[in-house]
């Protein structure tokens, strides 16, 4: 396959990846906002997914989701994430089905409707973020009934699967952040719960665990949980498989690839809850966006032409 589409494929991915774990953080975050307005700011999700310098106040909740949906100037907006991606699936049309272009089109169409933002101010935030989603889960479920098994389908996973092990990430730094400046027990308890619902995490932990919100057992679902698809361990091990295929199929060359992803599988699954307290979790959650990037690095230095992030 071309390194021009592999890099359209994996980035049409990547974009709207991102784009499904903001609008995840977004439903949290307002939910919360409504109960506890100085626990969960808006700040920090600006803050780390737009621009700090922006004149949003945070404490306008409907002007904070309408920055992070529709701003032109914030290139993790929803509308330009969307854009993004509709401009590499426009380009690989040949190796898509046509349902998954439709799919990407009529999301970029709702978006720019001026219908919609009228939407978001005059309904319920929670129904206009609920839209967004189901237009994110309908790009979602074209892929997996529509998408043949073969090179572009790979790719694509490779390029979800990247962006979400960085998002996941990046959230739960997010919510560490917040947690790192607070003794009492019952508001970190907010915080843990708020990181669950976040990662999409809440109903596998209850079931496991219960509702009580203990670090090492969350460490454990969010980090090592091998059949939770948004899991570290689950990602990186799916993104080995298919990186690895694509080794075997002659569509990736080998150089450091097979190095890196031992590595990072390595540390993942042989990293206990224990070994993360010792050096921090941020620390270690920084060692994997490290490992992470180089992989993504790996890939786009030999194969593909940079594109901005």
């Amino acid at each position: 396959m071309l390194s021009r589409v592999a890099n359209n494929l994996i980035w049409m991915n990547r974009y709207m990846e991102r784009g499904y774990n903001i609008l995840s953080l977004l439903k949290t975050n307002y939910s919360a906002y409504q109960d506890s307005p100085d626990m969960f700011s808006w700040k920090p999700i600006i803050t780390n997914y737009g621009d700090p310098n922006s004149s949003v106040d945070y404490k306008d909740t409907i002007g904070c989701i309408e920055y992070m949906v529709f701003d032109n100037d914030n290139p993790n907006s929803i509308t330009n994430l969307v854009t993004k991606s509709r401009e590499n699936a426009r380009s690989v049309q040949e190796h898509i089905p046509r349902e998954i272009w439709f799919a990407i089109n009529s999301y970029y169409l709702y978006l720019n409707d001026s219908r919609t933002r009228r939407d978001l101010k005059q309904n319920d935030p929670v129904f206009f973020l609920d839209q967004l989603l189901m237009y994110q889960l309908l790009y979602y479920g074209n892929i997996d009934i529509t998408q043949e098994r073969g090179p572009a389908y790979y790719f694509m996973d490779v390029g979800k699967f990247l962006e979400r092990v960085i998002q996941i990430s990046d959230i739960t730094s997010i919510k560490l952040k917040k947690i790192a400046k607070t003794s009492d027990s019952l508001e970190r308890s907010f915080h843990w719960k708020n990181l669950l619902h976040s990662v999409g995490a809440y109903q596998l932990y209850t079931k496991k665990y219960k509702p009580i919100f203990q670090s090492d057992m969350i460490i454990q679902v969010i980090f090592k949980e091998q059949l939770f698809p948004k899991s570290l361990y689950y990602c990186i091990n799916k993104l080995s498989r298919h990186i690895n295929h694509l080794i075997l199929t002659n569509e990736l060359v080998k150089n450091d690839l097979e190095f890196l992803l031992g590595k990072l599988e390595s540390t993942i699954k042989y990293t206990t809850t224990d070994n993360i307290n010792a050096q921090g979790l941020e620390n270690f959650i920084e060692s994997i966006k490290g490992d992470i990037r180089d992989i993504s690095m790996s890939i786009n230095n030999v194969y593909f032409s940079t594109q901005s992030t």
